[in-house]
């Protein structure tokens, strides 16, 4: 009887241990995620919330909703273990989401990987040719973030049927190859993951963006030798090119660094198209990202179009050119660019010298002793749009010995244009017909990219006295107009309209409760206010502005038509035709007169011939006597022939009444 007792009681404590053992087991498996996925019983299912986690929790694998996403659409996709954000790195059925919670991610019968939904659906699928033996077959989720599905019916060697990182959305992973057939594909949007318009690819050895697959948003390409530009950064080329043993990047000498060192790095393709690449240290912080402004897109303003984020418009043609469509221009849509105003190629051409510029790379580079011999290269072929000299021991670079001069020349159009970019690089002169530039006698030299038209002045040995408010700094090209209040910014100039824009910082306005009420300005004659253009916070998306602080304010002021030049002696009038420097108004001032039979117009800012009193070239000139006395008779004619035609008529139906 003792014996008996005692194997029932061992026999309790043996059930016991063995029911410990299985929950331990249980909870094991409950609380230690798995990373793999087998056949036939082993899936994900949506309802059940359940997800796969790389050996290392780097990564997890799992069904989602994006967080911004107003609708129930479920996704299956790969995320950093824990980010909050989630940060998903890879979406599988991204054009396809599941309408609810009844789908499965598991090995199919015929040895795929598969997305199906409990009605028969299959909304993704690895797309492998059927096996007859898919108990081989397991998909699993490596500390990489690559999901890969292989095959293990051979014990010495596993064969990789398929890999996520072959097939990326819009985020480039330690560990993939960027090669020819490699994209990146945006989102559609924040909260959709379907693919969107911009794609990032390598294309004939350059990395570019794309919209729509063939119009380039953006390209990794040097603006010129010696004109600054915002290149992809070192590191993240490296990334790319080093992690694949086909292409290699032919600007990186040094020793290729170990893949560990990027385990903390990723590149992503936004929404808005632009590229951001990304390292962890703490934090995810983002190191850098192209484009970065409106400027930044490829060719933003179009051929010959300049690029200035300091102005409301960022585009505007350069001196001698105009908008290829005017109408296009007018509703901001730039990328038609501009076309010459005058044919070049002779004895009247200059050249526009413009500091501070970025501009695409030149067709040609040379040694040269001087400047004057690169002008003179330029001004010889029919063909050069542009030219630039590089002083020896100025910007220097690996494949260029110290010292030796070099004149890059623009045989084609001009791209990629913009103001105000580096302070450091060397002039750009542009080719330009001398009548484009300098539109009226006495006009002043352009400064930078503006056309400064009579009267307006910058010195006494142009424009009018009575108009000497502007300023050119020679140094950076940039012009600027002097008040009482201050000196300003001068964005831009219209010729047509006498009018110009002044820039001011005015934060005050842009917070305040009377932002639509009209600022005061003190200006004097010959200049008055004609609008105000308040510029807040830059709004994203918009083609404006890298100013996004308190506020700026745009002002438009006009000018009056000037009177008669000014003049000391006879020369001063040879460019005016038929005037005479005389003082007629006894007020000290001389000035260029126009002589009997012509009188002033300042629309047209010459002499032009009066007839009766009217102003023989414009539009209010007198009729002639002969034209009148046509125009008279011919009314006459006319008239007598409908009067005459009416009493026929009349006769007509008299007759027939009376009949």
């Amino acid at each position: 009887m003792a014996r008996r007792g005692l194997n029932q009681r061992d026999l309790r404590a043996t059930h016991s241990m063995l029911s410990a053992v299985f929950f331990s087991y249980a909870f094991f498996l409950c609380c230690f995620a798995r990373d793999t996925i087998t056949y036939p019983s082993v899936a994900i299912g949506v309802d059940r919330q359940e997800s796969l986690v790389s050996a290392g929790k780097r990564f997890e694998l799992g069904f989602f909703t994006p967080e911004e996403s107003t609708i129930s659409t479920i996704y299956l996709g790969i995320w950093y273990y824990k980010s909050n954000p989630r940060i998903v790195v890879w979406v599988a059925n991204r054009n396809s989401p599941l309408p609810d919670d009844g789908a499965a991610f598991a090995i199919t019968d015929d040895g795929n990987l598969q997305i199906s939904h409990r009605n028969g659906t299959s909304y993704w699928s690895t797309e492998l040719a059927s096996t007859s033996n898919p108990a081989y077959r397991e998909a699993k989720l490596l500390d990489s973030g690559n999901l890969v599905f292989r095959d293990t019916n051979n014990t010495l060697l596993t064969t990789i049927l398929w890999e996520s990182f072959a097939h990326p959305t819009d985020t480039f992973l330690p560990g993939m190859k960027m090669r020819e057939n490699l994209k990146l594909i945006s989102w559609e949007s924040k909260a959709d993951p379907k693919e969107g318009k911009f794609s990032f690819q390598l294309d004939e050895g350059r990395f570019v963006i794309l919209i729509n697959d063939y119009i380039v948003h953006w390209e990794d390409v040097e603006s010129s030798d010696f004109f600054n530009s915002e290149r992809m950064p070192d590191g993240m080329a490296n990334f790319l090119f080093n992690t694949t043993g086909s292409v290699q990047n032919p600007n990186f000498t040094n020793k290729t660094p170990p893949p560990s060192e990027y385990n903390n790095t990723r590149i992503r393709l936004d929404v808005e198209g632009e590229l951001q690449y990304w390292n962890f240290d703490t934090n995810w912080s983002l190191q850098w990202f192209e484009p970065r402004d409106n400027c930044s897109v490829s060719n933003a303003c179009g051929n010959f179009g300049s690029c200035n984020l300091n102005n409301m418009l960022a585009c505007r043609c350069l001196p001698g050119f105009k908008p290829a469509s005017p109408e296009s221009w007018r509703n901001g849509s730039f990328s038609g660019g501009c076309s010459r105003s005058s044919a070049v190629c002779g004895k009247n051409d200059t050249f526009l010298r413009l500091k501070m510029m970025r501009v695409g790379q030149q067709n040609h580079k040379f040694k040269v002793e001087n400047d004057t011999k690169c002008r003179e290269e330029c001004l010889n072929q029919c063909s050069c749009q542009a030219y630039s000299f590089v002083k020896g021991g100025v910007n220097k670079r690996r494949d260029r010995q110290p010292g030796i001069n070099m004149c890059l020349i623009w045989t084609d159009v001009l791209q990629d244009l913009q103001e105000e970019y580096s302070y450091s690089g060397p002039d750009l002169f542009v080719r330009v017909s001398i009548a484009d530039t300098e539109l009226k006698a006495k006009s002043c030299k352009p400064c930078g990219i503006n056309v400064i038209p009579y009267p307006l002045s910058t010195g006494s040995d142009c424009g009018d006295p009575m108009y000497s408010s502007f300023h050119c700094n020679t140094s950076t090209g940039k012009l600027s107009f002097k008040t009482q209040n201050g000196t300003y910014n001068v964005a831009t100039i219209d010729q047509d309209t006498r009018t110009f824009t002044i820039q001011d910082k005015d934060g005050d306005h842009c917070n305040s409760s009377t932002g639509g009420q009209m600022r005061e300005f003190n200006l004097s004659l010959p200049f008055k206010m004609i609008d105000f253009k308040p510029w807040c916070d830059t709004v994203a998306g918009n083609f404006g502005s890298n100013i996004s602080s308190q506020g700026v304010v745009e002002i438009v002021i006009g000018w009056e038509p000037p009177a008669e030049p000014v003049c000391t002696s006879p020369a001063d009038c040879e460019d005016w035709p038929n005037s005479t420097c005389k003082n007629v108004t006894e007020n000290g001032k001389m000035r260029c007169q126009c002589n009997s039979n012509f009188r002033w117009d300042d629309m047209a800012l010459n002499c032009v011939q009066d007839v009766d009193g009217h102003s023989g070239g414009s539009s209010r000139k007198k009729k002639p006597l002969s034209l009148i006395v046509g125009v008279t008779i011919a009314s006459v004619i006319v008239l007598s022939s409908i009067f005459l035609y009416t009493c026929i008529l009349m006769r007509k139906k008299a007759k027939r009444r009376g009949n």
